[in-house]
């Protein structure tokens, strides 16, 4: 393998960065001023909800189980009328939409009020995607970079979760070569949201790393026996039943809606265009495999790609193989494009600020009607992989740098 050649950014470049960081960073204090600033029934001005926003539905949703209304989560007038009444009559119609597993963070979130049970999520999740991000190597004022980026500020804003997959998902293929089974204990956290993690047993497979595999399988089950055992396996039934339909409707829904605004995947970019259902399943399937092989090739032991750039690139790819993809799920990105930054000077400085602010103006884009946003990763990963295939041929492999056919 052969080690990326590092080109440390020069004045300009530091200049232009600092410029771009302080741009992204007023554009998320903007949402976060207007979503603190309360109407006369105590709802945010922008979301018209909590200003905790979907945080919310984790937090009331760890409380009904902690208060033995479990079966509240799945059934939709029940939920809505508890979200009132632990909130607001006022609050607008909001739906569960997570695996039961998830309560494994949101019932001791829920032990705390919401506001100091927001702020130790966030800060909390915060702090697993510096511990995510440190084994890259970035520096210092990169890794701070990524904590204060547009992404990470939207993912705050709605009070979602994009820090904590971003970390599980990162980390865990960081840590999969050294550290399998702290790998797999990752993975398995991660199928708290498990489409974005579809690309990670391709990738453990491609790379032989078996002992990650068994550590994610073994994890992953403990986490599904843990939750039947403390919530009861009904919870598992009913997940599949009638959480999973009602998710498969919203994403089904005529374009536009509301929660498509922060959309990034190919499946709205179709829907944006005019596309019925059949097609847009088609572009996402082709997407879907694009990234599966392209995650493969990368991963394959003698790719001409350091491990860290495998990464970083499986967390651009990520975002391409799902159709529930929005602008918070895509800290993965912010984390390349520091990546590619600290490490290489090839890549045009204005389309990395570019990426890098597109989640804090996803919406007005998507609003206009353009629904592009799986541009952003789809042309981020491709600029990666024309990379590394370049890079292969000034290169070749030597035969004798080759894993023979019994290793």
């Amino acid at each position: 393998m052969a080690p990326v050649n590092q080109t440390a950014p020069n004045r300009s470049d530091a200049r232009f960065a600092a410029l771009v960081l302080c741009a992204g960073i007023l554009i998320g204090l903007r949402y976060h001023v207007g979503l603190w600033t309360s109407d006369e029934r105590g709802l945010s001005v922008v979301s018209h909800g909590m200003p905790y926003w979907d945080f919310t539905n984790l937090w009331a949703g760890g409380r009904m189980a902690l208060d033995g209304h479990v079966a509240f989560l799945f059934d939709m007038d029940s939920y809505r009328a508890s979200l009132r009444q632990l909130f607001s009559p006022d609050l607008p119609n909001q739906e569960w939409s997570y695996p039961p597993s998830i309560l494994i963070f949101g019932a001791p979130l829920a032990l705390l009020p919401i506001f100091s049970a927001y702020f130790v999520w966030t800060f909390g999740t915060l702090f697993c995607l510096w511990l995510a991000v440190r084994p890259l190597k970035l520096g210092t004022l990169v890794e701070v970079a990524i904590l204060v980026c547009p992404a990470v500020l939207i993912n705050a804003a709605f009070g979602q979760n994009g820090a904590l997959t971003t970390a599980l998902l990162v980390g865990g293929l960081a840590a999969a070569p050294k550290r399998p089974i702290l790998a797999g204990l990752l993975f398995g956290l991660l199928t708290v949201k498990p489409h974005l993690g579809v690309l990670v047993p391709f990738c453990l497979f491609a790379s032989g790393s078996w002992r990650a595999i068994g550590a994610a399988v073994l994890s992953s089950a403990a986490l599904f026996l843990f939750t039947g055992a403390s919530l009861g396996f009904d919870v598992w039934r009913l997940f599949w039943t009638e959480t999973r339909p009602l998710m498969t409707a919203i994403l089904e829904a005529p374009y536009p809606q509301p929660y498509q605004s922060n959309a990034a995947t190919m499946f709205f970019l179709a829907r944006a265009s005019g596309l019925g259902l059949a097609a847009a399943y088609a572009l996402q399937a082709i997407a879907t495999l694009a990234a599966i092989a392209a995650a493969i090739w990368a991963w394959l032991p003698w790719r001409q790609v350091e491990h860290r750039e495998r990464v970083v690139l499986t967390a651009v790819l990520a975002t391409l193989a799902t159709p529930y993809g929005y602008s918070y799920d895509t800290i993965g990105l912010a984390v390349a494009v520091a990546y590619i930054f600290a490490t290489r000077n090839t890549m045009p400085r204005i389309f990395l600020a570019l990426i890098w602010l597109y989640p804090g103006i996803a919406h007005l884009i998507n609003n206009a009607g353009l629904g592009i946003g799986v541009m952003v990763p789809l042309s981020l990963s491709a600029w990666m992989l024309a990379n590394i295939v370049a890079r292969e041929h000034r290169a070749p492999v030597a035969a004798t740098d080759m894993p023979s056919p019994e290793a």
